[in-house]
């Protein structure tokens, strides 16, 4: 029998965490590269077996007996369904009549067929004239009548309403840079420099400005935001030849369904500590520490995210498969919950009293076995960080069963960053920490836009062709879904 002292077994569990905490780094980075981004848990089938499974015996061959039956065949194949074609488009009509039509032909009905055109996006001139008149006051005097210029969003440019908003959707929400934008308006015989494309593009930023301030003064009204972060690769002077890592933190407002982005240069807690330095509510985010200790703190109560927690331990799997699929077991049956409300369309109320019924029990019971595992578990381990982060954290996790408002998880706030991730892949970088923030500001409009289901384009055309002369008490009136 071999004796080992004290020291030399906690070496050998250090070793053992350490190759555990290694072994998930390594599935980690494998999971990035190759593995897929759905986090769905499906129960594991037990009588399944595995499609490479090798049998150990020969399968015993079993009898076989011929089986007839007689089923009555289709006559008719069934047509598939067309697209039943919208009611609100535009028809134009074209009428084809017979040829050698006699003259002594009635006709007695029509034959329509409807079918969908396209026809492609084309800019054109508008020219606003405005008739000069010569008025004779009196014998010395005569006055010049001519009606004043309707508002424009640049006085002295060439750019309307509407093309700043094609140019401001089809960036941030077509991900279209401005050099493919360039391009699709070479081909209809418009030539626009790049530069000209980010000139215009400044100036309806400059416009909108003022809209954004508004909103962020309406988004901290509120008593309920999720709070997330996301990076975006910033051009510098302070590098040369390479970028700076900047960040978009978003807030989200899911009563009023209002989203703003707030550019920062860094992740630091100063982004939040500013922005929530008067804020009285509540805060749901997930576990990074910048939000634990906001100088604000004591006004703010701070809830968590039940996805965060739960990927964690969908990321466990590979580790230790039996522990992390009773905990998935237990996240399943607490969206199922959720899912319910959201089916049957449940008040505020009845979520709350719907989740005190049945989500309680369940968190107990989680809350019992997280803190039995933890003591079996490696703390490296991936399962054992799973375990660990979801103890710190469940004091916030579970304060979403206390009222109806409150979501179980971030995912709302995470679907608002999405296109920013998606610009990232289109546009690389911003140029600027300046063009950085100026994307915060339509990212914050266009984002609420769509979290209102509000179609983007019509509304910037209108907001732009009036903002320049828009009373600067009365702003609030022009946000997405504002009265």
């Amino acid at each position: 029998m071999v004796t080992i002292t004290k020291a030399e077994y906690e070496q050998l569990l250090a070793t053992k965490s350490e190759v555990a905490y290694l072994k998930f780094q390594l599935a980690e980075l494998k999971r990035m590269i190759f593995g897929a981004k759905s986090e769905r848990y499906v129960t594991p089938d037990t009588d399944q077996t595995s499609l490479f499974e090798v049998p150990t015996e020969q399968p015993i061959e079993q009898p076989k007996e011929e089986i007839t039956y007689t089923r009555n065949k289709s006559q008719e194949k069934k047509q598939p369904l067309r697209l039943e074609l919208p009611s609100h488009l535009p028809r134009r009509d074209e009428v084809i009549e017979p040829e050698d039509l006699p003259l002594n032909a009635k006709k007695i009905g029509e034959a329509i067929t409807e079918v969908i055109e396209y026809s492609p996006a084309s800019a054109y001139v508008r020219r606003i004239i405005r008739p000069k008149y010569i008025i004779d006051q009196n014998d010395e005097q005569t006055h010049i009548a001519v009606a004043p210029l309707p508002c424009l969003p640049i006085p002295k440019g060439n750019a309307g309403a509407s093309m700043l908003a094609h140019i401001l959707v089809s960036k941030f929400v077509d991900h279209l840079p401005f050099y493919r934008q360039r391009q699709i308006f070479k081909r209809q015989d418009l030539e626009i420099a790049e530069s000209t494309l980010g000139g215009w593009f400044n100036a309806g930023c400059n416009l909108l400005r003022p809209l954004y301030d508004v909103l962020k003064i309406k988004i901290l009204e509120g008593w309920y935001l999720m709070a997330d972060e996301t990076p975006i690769a910033v051009l510098t002077q302070d590098k040369p030849g390479a970028t700076h890592k900047g960040y978009h933190w978003v807030y989200y407002d899911p009563v009023n369904k209002l989203v703003l982005f707030d550019y920062r240069k860094t992740r630091g807690r100063e982004g939040p500590d500013e922005l929530l330095k008067d804020y009285r509510g509540f805060l749901q985010t997930d576990g990074y520490t910048a939000y634990n200790d906001l100088k604000n703190h004591e006004n703010i109560t701070l809830l968590a995210c039940m996805a965060h927690a739960r990927r964690k331990f969908e990321h466990a799997q590979e580790n230790n498969p039996m522990l992390a699929g009773e905990a998935l077991k237990m996240f399943q049956l607490l969206y199922d919950i959720e899912r319910i409300a959201r089916d049957t369309k449940l008040s505020t109320e009845e979520i709350k009293e719907l989740r005190q019924k049945e989500s309680k029990w369940i968190l107990n019971q989680m809350e019992a076995w997280l803190k039995e595992q933890i003591i079996l578990s490696l703390p490296k381990s991936a399962i054992g960080s799973a375990i660990a982060y979801t103890l710190k954290l469940w004091p916030r996790l579970v304060r979403y069963i206390d009222d109806g408002h409150f979501y179980i998880d971030n995912n709302l706030i995470e679907n608002s960053i999405r296109p920013v991730a998606l610009g990232r892949k289109n546009y690389l970088f911003a140029g600027s920490h300046e063009a950085a923030q100026q994307a915060a500001v339509i990212y914050s409009i266009l984002g609420t836009c769509k979290i209102q289901g509000i179609e983007p384009f019509n509304y910037l055309t209108k907001i732009l062709s009036v903002i320049p002369d828009y009373p600067a008490n009365q702003l609030h009136t022009l946000l997405p879904g504002q009265k």
